[in-house]
């Protein structure tokens, strides 16, 4: 039995190929939408993909399960629930994929989503009784359980999703034994929930002892702890969650126009005409030196989770990168559905010399300078983009804090007749605000260099 674990560490996600070698039929679960290690998997150990199987539709990314049926022939599966604009098998409670030696068994365990399922998976060459692994999607991760109040858009509401994710917690996945190993489709870092595990693998006895969730209480106790405090979901998961019930285009269809070089005159009227300019670049080069008018989300973090909750989906894209970056910047937006990508700034920055008119700049600050700065008789308005449970955990006195995904919306708020100085964490989310503040005419804008840690290593107070 083949059952490899691929984790995407910007998006939080695992996905699975489970896969019987003596048969060579295989099965991928979960996949993200660009699936070239799969298939190269796949041809390495001779297998031939027959099932891609969602175990629901995930929100916050796009699947690759359209572009695995064309590519391969794979049959997509999907809980017995589930409503789709493409043909597809629907999977019911008990029912099975045999692969060989390999026997996939289903449990409808609905509570994060109506058409949720999870998977049990036996390796008949050593045990046809009780299942090796089971794949729980979103349904139970490690440290935690899939929130139930991601599919209020739809009309459904939270409370009566978190009573099904209790049945199928305890009348379902607990039941399983304690030794059977535990593979989520997401860990640390995805808002998929509010407390998991940075572990990629546990076990039902574990879980059964350490996860909070699944402690003995009642139903109504279990609801009230797990819709509350859910972090905000970012705006692009509603579109997301459509994008994998549709017929939608298949990644690198526009792949010719997004990897395209754009002379810098046209990136120019694109962006009058409305296009948005995608700075993909780490912010320490971004904040030196910049072309006017275009967002900094970088690469090195959590970038197309930003990038899908601030671009507008309905707005063509331009991206500006070092050189030999433009492919990696369009296949991690269109992981998250940002498919119109007009192309990139050809030569990145070096299109802009001798065109100082152009460019712009983010001044940035020391620790020990704002702190000399906030003590002085006219201290700038202090901005802090984190979190708004960020910031009342720990925060600088005197700060204001206006979470990132607030900030456009909230733009009347931030003055334009004193200074301001921006931070964040580390100075990620700061340098994004800093360029959507810029494209709203607000500059002179600092920047907290090495955010709220720079502070804290500085020996200066904080306060909580």
């Amino acid at each position: 039995m083949i059952l490899k674990q691929y984790y995407l560490g910007c998006l939080a996600h695992a996905s699975y190929l489970v896969a019987d070698e003596k048969s060579g039929h295989a099965v991928v679960v979960d996949p993200q939408r660009d699936i070239d290690q799969y298939l190269q998997d796949a041809a390495a150990h001779g297998l031939a993909i027959k099932h891609v199987v969602l175990t629901h539709f995930h929100a916050d990314f796009v699947a690759g399960h359209l572009e695995l049926r064309d590519q391969c022939g794979a049959a997509i599966c999907l809980g017995f629930r589930a409503q789709a604009d493409y043909p597809f098998l629907p999977l019911k409670e008990n029912d099975t994929l045999e692969l060989g030696s390999v026997r996939l068994r289903i449990l409808e365990t609905p509570g994060h989503t109506p058409e949720a399922i999870s998977i049990l998976v036996y390796d008949l060459a050593k045990d046809g009784a009780s299942p090796h692994a089971v794949l729980t999607g979103d349904t139970l991760f490690i440290g935690d359980v899939g929130r139930p109040d991601l599919m209020a858009s739809a009309g459904m509401a939270a409370g009566d999703l978190a009573g099904m994710l209790y049945s199928s917690l305890r009348d379902k996945l607990l039941t399983l034994p304690d030794e059977t190993l535990v593979y989520p489709a997401h860990g640390a870092g995805s808002m998929c929930g509010k407390n998991l595990s940075s572990d990629t693998v546990s076990t039902i006895g574990a879980q059964r002892k350490y996860n909070y969730a699944l402690q003995p209480m009642t139903r109504d106790e279990f609801v009230r702890l797990v819709t509350a405090d859910q972090p905000e979901a970012p705006s692009y998961f509603a579109y997301d969650a459509m994008l994998n019930r549709s017929e939608r285009p298949r990644l690198g269809e526009n792949l010719h126009a997004a990897l395209r070089p754009l002379p810098l005159e046209e990136v120019l009227a694109r962006h009058e005409a409305g296009d948005q300019l995608l700075d993909v670049r780490d912010p320490v080069e971004f904040e030196a030196a910049h072309l006017k008018g275009s967002v900094n989300i970088g690469l090195g973090g959590k970038f197309a989770t930003w990038a899908g909750s601030l671009l507008d989906r309905s707005r063509a894209i331009v991206i500006i990168a070092d050189p030999g970056r433009q492919e990696e910047a369009f296949v991690r937006l269109s992981r998250v559905g940002l498919d119109r990508i007009a192309g990139y700034l050809g030569d990145g920055m070096k299109a802009l010399s001798g065109r100082s008119d152009l460019i712009a700049r983010t001044e940035r600050v020391s620790a020990a300078a704002l702190a000399e700065q906030m003590d002085s008789t006219s201290p700038p308005l202090l901005l802090d983009v984190r979190g708004e449970k960020e910031w009342q955990d720990k925060r600088i006195p005197g700060s204001v804090n206006i979470p990132l995904t607030h900030l456009e919306r909230r733009i009347a708020e931030v003055p334009r007749d004193r200074p301001l100085a921006l931070h964040c964490a580390s100075g990620y989310r700061s340098s994004i605000a800093a360029s959507l503040l810029a494209r709203h005419g607000i500059t002179g804008v600092e920047d907290l260099v090495g955010g709220l840690a720079a502070w804290e290593a500085a020996g200066i107070p904080t306060q909580s």
